[in-house]
């Protein structure tokens, strides 16, 4: 990928090429849920990211307190993961009063909980909008950054998404430190990306994740915040998009982004902070919202019994809330 403008699409074929054949596909695409779409652009509230995939999840599951020992196999892991889920999904807190939106691993969208289908039971039952990880996860590291790997079987994946009710996608790189040309190829890719999703129908959460232990963490948001509003420059009135950010060192940084007519909503990832951190420093960009993932879980036990679990889950959710809604 080059600065500015990637040469090649994800499926080996060119960039025009590639959105000309998104544009076939889904000519007869599914309107956009408007209820959905009020909700993301206006509600108060968070998205929950509930979206721990294959290398993320054993860590997860420890810190809920099951443990490798405790599951034979990746079958018997994700069904672990798929239980704690679920409990959260349906705890008394969880629902549209605070959470307007939540993203879904593959496995999670292809579930159900209570005999019905996830995507339609967080819409239905809990008010909230359903989103979709869709990265395969990441390149190795080079020019100090982590592309997407490929995803040569996404326009299936998208069909599949809106069949189950989904309204929007999520895909992650990461920036390890300021350097320009990586940051420009970082961004270039996610916005490649992000319009096929757009040719579907959905929305896309663009997440060029900046890491918290990166030594040059202000300078490299900096090159971040520039290269996306120019990214964001270049769509068309009617793709929309929603940031996923590190919250930055700068208050206020991605300000202008939030402002943009292309721009659905700018959301933060908490990025390894703690639920406390995360919040402080949340509370100081009053133009973004959370997505978190740990800091949302952080505390609950699957020891717990439902009193204990929706009270410990209930907190954070509310802490998480208020630095949202500042």
């Amino acid at each position: 990928l080059k600065s500015g403008n990637s040469t090649r699409g994800l499926d080996g074929f060119g960039l025009e090429d590639a959105q000309t054949e998104s544009t076939r596909r889904w000519g007869n695409r599914m309107p956009m849920n408007d209820a959905q779409k009020a909700q993301m652009q206006a509600g108060k509230g968070f998205i929950a990211a509930l979206d721990q995939s294959g290398g993320s999840t054993p860590k997860a599951l420890s810190l809920y307190g099951v443990m490798p020992d405790d599951y034979d196999g990746e079958a018997a892991m994700f069904q672990a993961m798929h239980d704690m889920r679920a409990r959260i999904i349906l705890a008394d807190d969880f629902t549209s009063q605070k959470v307007i939106g939540a993203i879904l691993f593959e496995r999670t969208m292809d579930a159900q909980i209570n005999g019905k289908p996830v995507a339609q039971l967080l819409w239905e039952d809990r008010g909230v909008v359903p989103f979709l990880k869709i990265d395969k996860g990441l390149e190795e590291k080079a020019q100090d950054v982590q592309l997407l790997k490929p995803m040569p079987d996404l326009d299936t994946l998208l069909a599949r998404a809106v069949e189950k009710g989904i309204f929007g996608t999520k895909e992650r790189s990461v920036i390890h430190e300021a350097n320009q040309a990586g940051i420009d190829a970082v961004v270039a890719q996610q916005f490649e990306v992000a319009k096929q999703v757009c040719a579907a129908g959905l929305v896309p959460i663009i997440e060029p994740e900046v890491n918290i232990q990166s030594g040059s963490k202000a300078e490299a948001e900096e090159m971040l915040a520039r290269s996306l509003l120019a990214h964001t420059d270049t769509l068309n009135a009617d793709q929309q998009v929603m940031l996923k950010l590190t919250i930055p060192e700068e208050a206020g940084l991605y300000d202008g982004l939030s402002g943009h007519a292309n721009v659905l909503r700018v959301v933060a990832l908490s990025g390894g902070y703690t639920t406390d951190e995360a919040c402080a420093r949340l509370s100081q960009n009053s133009q973004m919202i959370a997505s978190f993932s740990r800091a949302l879980t952080e505390g609950l036990n699957v020891a717990m019994d439902d009193a204990a679990f929706n009270a410990a889950l209930g907190a954070n959710i509310d802490k998480i809330y208020r630095a949202s809604v500042g």
